[in-house]
């Protein structure tokens, strides 16, 4: 499993024009995941993100998670992220897992993320979407299992 984590202000996700995931401040994730990946590697990922502790305490650093800052996770299926170009000018995409089990995975790990006390956003698997977001900071973060 891949995911690119960005900490934002604001974020959303449309599809032919309407919201249908949306969050303020917090965690935009974008997820990928592999023919491999397992419950337990969905579930560590899981675990990571609520953990992370990325937001400003009172003194400036970075002590807070996503519940601590009051935020929320806006998850979004990403396949492109197992994209490989090390051959050619075309991405190939075997290292994803094929879509049936792609999107069984997304549904069990937006779950598994919504078990935690921050409000959780998803996109649509396999829709076209539009994200937007502002990025704070920058903090972006490449987490693999």
């Amino acid at each position: 499993m891949k995911v690119v984590v960005q900490r934002v202000d604001r974020a959303s996700v449309r599809i032919a024009g309407r919201v249908v995931g949306e969050i303020g401040r917090g965690l935009l994730v974008l997820a990928a995941f592999a023919a491999s990946d397992t419950d337990e590697v969905l579930r560590w990922m899981a675990e990571k993100l609520r953990g992370l502790r990325v937001f400003a305490d009172t003194e400036g650093r970075m002590n807070l998670d996503v519940g601590e800052a009051g935020g929320g996770l806006l998850i979004v299926s990403q396949f492109t992220l197992y994209g490989d170009v090390t051959r050619g000018r075309r991405p190939s995409f075997v290292g994803a897992a094929p879509p049936d089990q792609a999107r069984s995975m997304y549904e069990s790990f937006v779950d598994l993320c919504s078990a935690h006390d921050v409000p959780v956003e998803s996109g649509e698997f396999g829709g076209m979407m539009d994200v937007e977001l502002v990025n704070s900071g920058p903090v972006t973060l490449v987490i693999e299992r």
